[in-house]
């Protein structure tokens, strides 16, 4: 659910701002908005710190590598201040880019100089004090070759690229070809100086591969440095007014009476207030432990509901474990999923638990929903038949589901608008979405299936536009909101598009379903001598079916969170324009009394 906020309003004396600041970010329960655009010097190299930081940490592995540790427990060294191992690190990263771009010069050398195979440049340069020009060229593979008067012209090398030649003269001549310039060392040295470069390249990123080890301590470093900013921001942000100073943001409302309690010890003056229909209140969603993975989904795509919108966790969570089961579609797919996700947290126990969970709950309806159609890894085995349901053996009828789920689906939308406005006549128009959603239920089950259109749903969808008609739009609010219904057709017709749309349920399930069996009959079937048709056999299976799961991956992406974030929210409203709510608080420990950081 989406937990209710207070406006708040704290006011403070100049004197005791710091201490103010203080106390505010010991409770942290106040996302802050500020009076006035945070600036300052202090404040701009705190933020310059912070960067800096971050970039060293994008540059660092995330985990050191066990080849460059040292072998025998207990001998690795101390770890080291966040400063020394910054101003080490941004050396090695500086060392690196340098190194990058010489080796990138190097090579741009020699692959211009190769052709002309290897010589010595100062024997060139020996001969030109002696009287003999010596001037490399390179023509195009179609052109002819220059013969100048009074030069020698040797071709050293002859290419798809062109032609390249040398000209020896006893005084400088005219040749129409392109010019190569002499380099100032030979090929051979060229080719040891960008060795020795690759070498000490590699040496570079073995060192800062080594330093991840410290990663630890940069990033408790730059959590200091993002709270130092976050401090500053705060105190730049507050208003004046002579002697006194305000801020203002938003806090939970049962975080009222700790707030209470502060202004009252503190002396602050403090206003507690319902948000105004127009303050972009941040929105804090809590839910039951079982909901809370559904959080992967929301963090992974990036949404979250307005605080005035409503928190479809719930559904979401339930509606999307059916459409990932009917999507893969394969009870074989959905156990190793179960397994992957057994390993992944015991191998990797830092890794978020909410992304695991949700993995194991989409992984079980997968395996329910493969049984039920008695699919495994592409095969329907007899032996596992007697799970299998044979209703949802048939194309037509699982077409004829995915309309049900659809409809049900913007049903639970409507249903949830009703409840939401139950003492108001707008919920009317709730029961006309109904009608013509169900309507429309029928006319996608005729045009696709071909099944009989009952008579009846002309009375519900007639009953259902009136009702929509009468009750979309507040009567005092027809002024400026008729175009809605001027529009009402187009959102008929939008709303059977949304019911046969969960038909992409079945079509895209099935196609998994269609593409698994072809990689098996192709690995069966591949008419060679045993082994090698068991190990290409077994090459193709694999290969294959990891494809099958990238795309119906890739299909769960598109299609399931499509019908959560698009059909299911535009029916109840939701635009998902939430902004999180980011309490003024520590992030970090107390500082270290390490120095500070080195300045890029």
């Amino acid at each position: 659910m989406i937990v209710k906020m207070n406006k708040v309003s704290i006011l403070c004396l100049d004197a005791d701002r710091e201490a103010a600041l203080r106390e505010l970010r010991d409770l942290g329960v106040l996302h802050l908005t500020h009076i006035r655009p945070p600036a300052g010097a202090d404040l701009e190299q705190a933020r310059e710190r912070l960067n800096h930081v971050r970039r060293i940490l994008d540059v660092l592995p995330a985990r050191a590598q066990p080849a460059l540790m040292p072998a025998a427990p207990g001998q690795e060294p101390a770890l080291r201040p966040a400063a020394q191992a910054l101003e080490e690190i941004w050396e090695l990263v500086k060392q690196r880019k340098e190194l990058g771009d010489r080796i990138e010069d190097l090579r741009h050398e020699c692959r211009r100089l190769a052709p002309f195979g290897v010589f010595d440049p100062q024997s060139i340069a020996a001969l030109a004090r002696s009287g003999v020009q010596v001037s490399l060229y390179q023509i195009g593979p179609a052109q002819p070759l220059p013969a100048p008067d009074g030069a020698l012209v040797r071709v050293l090398h002859r290419d798809k690229t062109g032609v390249y030649f040398a000209v020896i003269a006893r005084a400088p001549v005219a040749v129409e070809a392109q010019a190569v310039r002499l380099p100032e060392v030979s090929l051979a040295e060229l080719r040891r100086q960008l060795r020795q470069a690759e070498a000490g390249l590699q040496e570079v990123e073995n060192r800062i591969a080594a330093a991840a080890r410290e990663r630890p301590v940069i990033e408790a470093h730059a959590a200091v440095l993002a709270d130092e900013v976050v401090w500053l921001e705060a105190r730049a942000g507050m208003g004046a007014q002579g002697r006194v100073l305000y801020l203002s943001g938003y806090a939970p409302t049962e975080a009222a009476p700790a707030l209470r309690a502060a202004a009252r010890q503190h002396g602050w003056g403090l206003m507690l207030a319902e948000p105004a229909a127009d303050d972009a209140v941040p929105t804090l969603v809590r839910n039951p432990r079982w909901v809370k993975p559904i959080r992967a989904v929301f963090d992974m795509i990036g949404i979250l509901p307005g605080y005035k919108e409503v928190d479809i966790s719930v559904s979401f969570l339930l509606f999307l474990s059916l459409f990932f089961a009917m999507l893969v579609g394969d009870a074989g797919y959905g156990l190793m999923f179960l397994v992957l996700a057994w390993l992944a947290r015991r191998k990797f126990p830092s890794l978020p638990v909410h992304y695991l969970r949700l993995l194991q709950i989409m992984s079980v309806c997968t395996v329910a929903w493969g049984a039920l159609t008695g699919v495994y890894f592409g095969m329907q085995p007899a032996a596992m038949s007697w799970l299998a349901v044979p209703w949802l053996k048939t194309d037509a009828n699982v077409m004829l589901l995915c309309f049900v789920i659809g409809a049900v689906h913007l049903t639970v939308a409507h249903l949830w608008n009703m409840a939401r406005m139950w003492n108001s006549l707008l919920a009317l128009a709730q029961v006309g979405w109904i009608c013509t959603t169900w309507t429309m239920f029928f006319a996608a089950r005729t045009m696709v299936l071909s099944q009989p259109f009952p008579p009846l749903m002309f009375g519900v969808l007639t009953l259902g536009v009136v009702l929509i008609v009468l009750f979309m739009t507040p009567f005092r609010l027809i002024k400026t909101e008729w175009f809605n219904h001027v529009m009402l057709p187009l959102s008929l017709v939008s709303n059977f598009v949304d019911v046969v749309s969960y038909l992409r349920l079945f079509a895209v399930g099935a196609a998994s379903l269609s593409v698994a069996s072809s990689f098996n009959t192709m690995a069966l079937n591949l008419g060679l001598p045993q082994p090698l048709a068991g190990l290409a056999g077994a090459l193709i299976l694999f290969l294959g079916h990891l494809v099958n799961i990238a795309l119906a991956a890739m299909g769960v992406m598109v299609h399931g969170v499509r019908l959560n974030t698009l059909e299911f929210s535009s029916h109840i409203g939701m635009q998902w324009s939430g902004a999180p709510y980011r309490p003024f608080a520590r992030q970090s420990a107390p500082p270290s009394t390490d120095a500070a950081a080195p300045k890029p």
